[in-house]
């Protein structure tokens, strides 16, 4: 029978000079989503499939793990109600 280690990540494994960007990225990936206030002046940098919009606009994006957009919205409450929909956990970006 092997022993079970009770803490298997240790000091060197926290490091963040070993992490490199990749690491980074992947972290959280599938199951955190990030919410971010959004203005529409800036959409299309993150959804370029966006639609014109009325520029001044206060909204709110939903971003992979990654930094991938998932969903744009009017209301911060669809933005959690469609992460929670999709077993993501919501976490604010400021």
């Amino acid at each position: 029978m092997t022993d079970f280690n009770a803490n298997p990540i240790t000091p060197a494994d926290l490091d963040p000079a070993e992490f490199n960007a990749a690491d980074l990225a992947a972290l959280g990936e599938g199951h955190i989503a990030y919410v971010r206030p959004i203005r529409s002046d800036e959409v299309k940098r993150l959804f370029p499939q966006a639609p014109d919009l009325t520029p001044g606009m206060d909204l709110f994006a939903l971003l992979s793990a990654s930094g991938s957009p998932i969903l744009l919205a009017d209301s911060r409450d669809v933005i959690v109600a469609n992460a929670m929909a999709n077993d993501l956990h919501a976490v604010s970006l400021h």
